[in-house]
């Protein structure tokens, strides 16, 4: 599989937008999100990118251009581009040094991502689960 905007060692800011764009959710709620994620794909629901410390960030990777309009919950934060707008994804390399990023669920195919409205109505359940305690 080539996926060109995957660094071969360490990693990289990617310009969101561009490859992709992502979806982050901080936390023991994004792992649980990540859980249910892959429970509700059969274990593949695209690429998901974790990080070890700060927020301890959990991005997931969808198609382009499907974060910008759409309403997201809150507790979400959307990284995409727009008319003076510019954020950046940190993507890990497949092996090697990448702390304190790694895969979660590394690329299954080079054009296959987390299916947006899926990832979308499963952080509202899963909010809204988090709400009712």
């Amino acid at each position: 599989m080539n996926v060109d905007w995957i660094p071969v060692s360490g990693f990289q800011l990617r310009k969101a937008g561009v490859q992709f764009d992502a979806v982050r959710v901080d936390g023991d709620d994004g792992r649980r999100l990540a859980d249910w994620m892959e429970a509700l794909t059969g274990g593949d629901p695209g690429p998901v990118v974790i990080e070890a410390n700060g927020r301890r960030g959990v991005y997931f990777l969808v198609p382009p251009g499907t974060t910008a309009h759409k309403p997201w919950p809150r507790g979400v934060t959307r990284f995409n581009a727009g008319p003076a707008h510019v954020s950046y994804v940190p993507v890990p390399a497949l092996t090697g040094r990448t702390w304190p990023l790694a895969w979660r669920c590394p690329p299954s195919e080079a054009d296959r991502f987390v299916h947006p409205l899926l990832l979308r109505s499963a952080v509202a359940e899963l909010f809204a689960c988090r709400n009712d305690r």
